[in-house]
């Protein structure tokens, strides 16, 4: 079943390459005997994906993209192969939408007249307290 990223875009399971490896950490012997770790590889350039999308996600300073173009992620936070898998296919779509979202444009504002006044009011008061404590000349 395709990994679904909008109504019109997504990723064939033929371009995901998944491997279960053995997870890391405390567990005792279960740890030991079970892959259960889900090593998942998805390489940018060959996939399918739209032009903007790659540019998008090539373009990203991400620990997890190889400099090949490759994204590695690695899924060991739960108990099951089954969980593990969804929790990488997870984060996967997030790290590519989060890479195609594009920032609102900003619009250069001008402070406001009062604003100003009480800005330039601010600083002459300042000015004046400084003033004060200069010495006094009899």
């Amino acid at each position: 079943m395709p990994l679904q990223l909008s109504a019109r875009v997504s990723i064939p399971d033929d371009e995901l390459e998944m491997n279960a490896i053995r997870a890391q950490g405390a567990g005792g012997q279960n740890v030991n005997k079970v892959s259960s770790a889900i090593h998942l590889r998805f390489d940018i350039k060959a996939s399918s994906l739209p032009e903007f999308y790659k540019e998008r996600l090539l373009g990203l300073k991400d620990s997890r993209i190889t400099a090949q173009g490759v994204i590695v992620i690695k899924a060991q936070q739960y108990r099951t192969q089954e969980q593990n898998r969804e929790d990488a296919l997870e984060r996967l779509k997030a790290l590519i939408l989060k890479a195609i979202e594009t920032q609102k444009a900003r619009r250069a504002t001008k402070p406001t007249r009062s604003s100003q006044r009480k800005r330039l009011d601010s600083k002459s008061k300042h000015s004046a307290l400084k003033k004060s404590r200069g010495k006094v000349g009899y």
